[in-house]
């Protein structure tokens, strides 16, 4: 039997995430959290949050400048980027001149952005600095999930399948240089819906969950050749990703039912399973703190990795429902986190999380 643990915020601090929504409609606000110490065994204290109160719908996928100073989200029903002071959490910029926006990479050396972008424009390329749409880089349409891969420099974009328009029956991953805007090759999934993905760095594998087939395909970086497809045991339709390489552990979400699994990367075999939040949408691994942070509704799930075969959950970090994305930013000891409105009408918001270290204390709620 598993023993759950949750650890929870002060209502203190706990309450600034609600804070926009009794702001006027013509308000854009950061407010900072109270300075009250965090209940002792707490991952997370809430720091600020930030409203867009005009928007309506989705958020999508996070990047970050660090250097620059500068946090980026894409407003996947709004056909916008929004920009936010990384420190502040202050709203800077919109961006506009998208389709439908769902993941942007940014690259400092040459201060552009690229943003993964469903509709007929492709895959956009925008200057840093100008913030214009200076350019695309041509795809099959329906660009949607996608991963940077330093130890090539290269990125995979997920395109076509259930995103385009027309709908296609498969969906294809599209290895590019970001760069040079340079197509190098391709790998073809018989389904129409295909999630994230984690890549390797002193090995040559590429992992792909293959959602419509709840399976995890194996590729080879240079063959571009599935290697092995891997089932996905006691669920279905696994979406978000982390990879722990060090301990060759994947973390992986799935939809139905919401959970998370470990599963060892050298077979597909799983290690330990987890409930997740509710709309799951981003699975994060913390390797200087040995956490896995799932968003969803309602609570950000913290899992602590005891050792490569032992994993414990701690905390359900209050947030709110559509906090389904997010991104740790471990230069800055922070986590954000994308709270999307539907069409509730109360506004977008953006929850900046200070990550604390560990310390062994936990507080037992149940089992």
């Amino acid at each position: 039997m598993r023993v759950r643990i949750s650890v929870i915020l002060s209502l203190a601090a706990f309450a600034v995430a609600g804070l926009g929504a009794t702001l006027p409609d013509n308000a854009l606000a950061t407010t900072p959290a109270s300075d009250v110490s965090a209940p002792v065994g707490t991952p997370l204290r809430l720091a600020s949050s930030t409203l867009l109160p005009d928007y309506k719908g989705d958020f999508d996928h996070f990047a970050v400048d660090v250097a620059g100073g500068r946090l980026f989200l894409a407003g996947e029903d709004g056909a916008t980027l929004e920009v936010f002071d990384l420190g502040s959490g202050k709203h800077l910029h919109t961006i506009k001149g998208f389709d439908q926006p769902h993941a942007p990479l940014f690259l400092p050396d040459v201060n552009r952005l690229v943003v993964t972008d469903s509709g007929t424009g492709m895959t956009r390329i925008v200057d840093g600095a100008s913030y214009r749409i200076i350019g695309s880089i041509p795809l099959v349409v329906g660009a949607d999930s996608m991963l940077y891969d330093p130890s090539s420099r290269h990125m995979y974009v997920v395109t076509g399948g259930k995103n385009a328009e027309p709908k296609m029956a498969k969906t294809v991953v599209s290895e590019v240089d970001p760069r040079t805007g340079s197509h190098i090759g391709d790998v073809t999934f018989d389904t129409d819906f295909t999630e994230s993905m984690a890549a390797e760095q002193h090995g040559n594998r590429l992992f792909v969950n293959v959602t419509g087939q709840s399976t995890l395909a194996v590729v080879d970086k240079k063959t571009r050749n599935v290697t092995a497809n891997w089932p996905i045991h006691g669920a279905e339709l696994n979406a978000p990703m982390a990879f722990d390489e060090k301990h060759h552990r994947l973390f992986v979400g799935t939809r139905k039912p919401f959970r998370l699994l470990v599963l060892d990367a050298a077979n597909g075999n799983t290690i330990a399973s987890f409930d997740a939040p509710q709309r799951t949408n981003q699975v994060i691994f913390d390797e200087a703190n040995r956490r896995i942070y799932m968003a969803g509704d309602d609570y950000l799930g913290v899992i602590e990795q005891k050792d490569a075969d032992h994993y414990q959950e701690i905390a359900h970090v209050p947030t709110a429902k559509g906090a389904k994305t997010a991104i740790l930013v471990p230069e800055r000891h922070a986590l954000f986190i994308a709270v999307s409105p539907g069409e509730s009408g109360a506004g977008g918001k953006v929850l900046r999380f200070n990550v604390l270290p560990g310390n062994g204390v936990k507080t037992v709620a149940g089992k």
